[in-house]
C-alpha cells in the first residue's frame, strides 16, 4: 500500500517489487496466486484500513451522538492524520481506477459503504432518511474535494467550524 500511496499504480510490479523487498519471484507469488490475486488482496487491505477499520473505531471508542463530529474531525482537521496516509493512499487508488475497471469498481463500493456509514449516522440523529443520504453524499463529497484545493488559507479550516458545520447537517 505504501509502494502505491508514494509511486502510483505503475510501480506495482512484481519483478521491481520483489526485488525491493529483497525476494524472489517466486516468494512473492508464494503468497499471491497471481498479479490479480495481488491487486484483490491489496483492495481489500485498503477498504478495511482506510474504511472499515475507522468505523471500527468510531463504534467502540465514541458514543453514537459523537460519531459524526468525530468522524468530521478526522476527515477535515489535518492534526488527526498529519502524514495524510489515508488521503494519498485514497488518491492513488482513485488515479488507478481511471485504468482499471476492477479497481473502479472496488472504489465504488467503497464510496457506498462509506456514504451510506455517515448516512446511517445522521438518521440516527433524526434526519430523515433521504436527507441523509444526500447530506451524507454532500459531505463525502467535501471530503474527496477538500485535497484538490491549492490555496493553503482554503485548505482546512478549524476544529470548531467543522463541529459547526457538523450541527448543520444534523438538524
Amino acid at each position: 500500500m505504501r509502494t502505491l500511496a508514494e509511486r502510483g499504480a505503475n510501480a506495482l510490479k512484481v519483478g521491481a517489487m520483489a526485488a525491493e523487498l529483497n525476494v524472489s519471484r517466486g516468494s512473492f507469488y508464494w503468497h499471491f496466486v497471481d498479479i490479480a490475486d495481488f491487486r484483490a488482496q491489496l483492495l481489500r487491505s485498503w477498504r478495511d484500513w482506510a474504511t472499515d477499520r475507522i468505523i471500527r473505531l468510531l463504534e467502540t471508542e465514541q458514543a453514537e451522538p459523537d460519531r459524526l463530529k468525530t468522524l468530521l474531525s478526522r476527515a477535515f482537521v489535518e492534526k488527526h492524520d498529519p502524514d495524510r496516509s489515508v488521503r494519498s493512499l485514497d488518491r492513488a487508488i482513485r488515479s488507478w481506477a481511471g485504468e482499471d475497471a476492477d479497481v473502479a469498481a472496488a472504489v465504488a463500493a467503497v464510496d457506498d459503504r462509506r456514504v451510506s456509514y455517515i448516512s446511517n449516522l445522521l438518521a440516527a440523529g433524526g434526519v430523515e432518511p433521504q436527507k441523509a443520504h444526500d447530506r451524507a453524499a454532500f459531505l463525502y463529497w467535501a471530503y474527496l474535494g477538500q485535497d484538490n484545493v491549492m490555496d493553503p488559507r482554503h485548505a482546512s479550516i478549524a476544529a470548531t467550524a467543522v463541529a459547526e458545520i457538523g450541527d448543520l447537517f444534523e438538524t
